[in-house]
């Protein structure tokens, strides 16, 4: 019995042994899958932390492509092969091509006067010559004739065992509206040097011009009083005379343009008669003509009504016939008219002088140009004439031919 017993007590002992070894064994299993679970649990975090940064940073990505106006490419180098990834250029009529577009074809939609430039920038990075491509590109409008600009930067973005590329990413964006600054930055310096230019050009003219009769009138006032003979008394007085009214006449001129140029002047338009007008004018000129030179008139309508600027009018047409009557040895001169068209109505003026040589048709409207330097006059008439018909929202132009005489044209609303 007692061996029975102890027998007993030994297998309790046993089983207890082994329920306690089994509680380690779940204790260290379980102490096991918590460190196990724990790691798993701060990996999966990390990797929650890096997806959430990943989101985050394509997120900014995206904005920054948007905000820019960007669109995003990479170049297969082996296939020579272009594909467009993103594109938030915001144009429907930029350049778009399907995946796996050629870069020959790439090149084909552009201005031939940039595809040798192009063709050869994209062979030098293709070929690993160079690192960066950054070029500007005028880019074909699918179905017109029509061109943008965009500007393009790329890297290499992978190389293969040798260090060749292998792929190319770069980004390109539309920059129309800065070619137009840059273009309307051009024309203003352009101007402003033209203006810097005219001006002085304007200054030493002027000196010039309103130094001559100046020193007339000085010179013949200093002898005027040591001369006794009244006939020549007389003809000194007349000088002077004459060349105050030129002196006048130069800076009415310059008045005249400044007060054109400064646009303070508006129009003022009134309705008239334009044939007692131009009958006028042909009155007041027909002395200053060269003996046997006829001024007449020639209307075409015998009443004519316009409304326009009167003065603005008078004072062109006084220029046209000041010439006419300077050019003009032989023949006549002939002030007139043809009937109103649309509500505009041509006016002329046309002699039978000197003419003009071809280089000088269109010249003869600059400031300051003279056909002939021994005729007197500023070279501003013409000048003042097209500026004073541009202000009444017409134009002016000239047909001559040298040694036959010319006819000034002016086209005018006249209502």
């Amino acid at each position: 019995m007692l061996e029975l017993f102890l027998i007993s007590q030994q297998g309790h002992i046993g089983f207890e042994q082994l329920i306690w070894g089994c509680a380690a064994c779940l204790l260290a299993v379980s102490v096991a899958l918590f460190i196990y679970q724990h790691r798993v649990g701060r990996g999966l975090a990390s990797e929650l932390e890096q997806l959430g940064k990943v989101k985050k940073h394509n997120v900014e990505y995206e904005l920054v492509l948007e905000v820019l106006k960007l669109c995003t490419w990479h170049i297969d180098v082996a296939g020579r092969t272009i594909t467009y990834d993103t594109d938030y250029r915001g144009r429907s009529d930029c350049f778009m091509p399907a995946p796996g577009t050629s870069l020959d074809d790439l090149v084909a939609v552009m201005a031939k006067e940039d595809q040798a430039r192009i063709r050869q920038a994209l062979d030098d990075i293709c070929a690993g010559r160079i690192e960066d491509y950054h070029e500007i590109s005028r880019v074909r409008i699918a179905h017109s004739d029509k061109y943008y600009w965009t500007e393009s930067y790329a890297t290499v973005s992978a190389r293969d065992t040798d260090g060749l590329p292998k792929t190319i990413v770069g980004t390109s964006q539309c920059i129309d509206e800065r070619k137009h600054m840059e273009s309307a930055l051009v024309e203003s310096r352009n101007k402003a040097e033209e203006s810097d230019r005219l001006k002085t050009a304007f200054i030493a003219n002027m000196s010039h011009e309103i130094r001559t009769p100046l020193n007339a009138i000085i010179g013949f006032t200093s002898v005027l009083s040591e001369v006794q003979n009244e006939d020549e008394r007389r003809q000194l007085v007349e000088l002077i005379q004459d060349n105050n009214q030129k002196l006048l006449h130069i800076i009415d001129n310059v008045m005249t343009i400044s007060r054109i140029e400064s646009g303070k002047e508006p129009l003022i338009k009134s309705t008239f008669e334009l044939n007692e007008l131009l009958q006028s004018l042909a009155a007041s000129f027909a002395p200053q003509a060269q003996p046997g030179v006829a001024v007449s008139v020639k209307a075409g309508a015998e009443q004519q009504l316009i409304t326009t600027d009167m003065t603005r009018l008078m004072n062109v047409l006084e220029h046209l016939l000041s010439n006419a009557v300077k050019f003009t040895s032989k023949g006549c001169i002939v002030l007139g008219y043809d009937a109103p068209v649309s509500k505009r109505i041509s006016i002329w003026v046309s002699d039978t002088g000197k003419g003009l040589i071809e280089k000088h048709r269109e010249r003869v409207f600059e400031r300051f140009f003279k056909v002939d330097e021994y005729i007197p006059g500023t070279g501003l008439g013409l000048n003042i004439s097209r500026m004073l018909v541009a202000s009444m929202g017409g134009s002016i132009s000239v047909k001559s031919k040298f040694g036959e005489g010319s006819t000034f044209r002016i086209d005018i609303p006249i209502a």
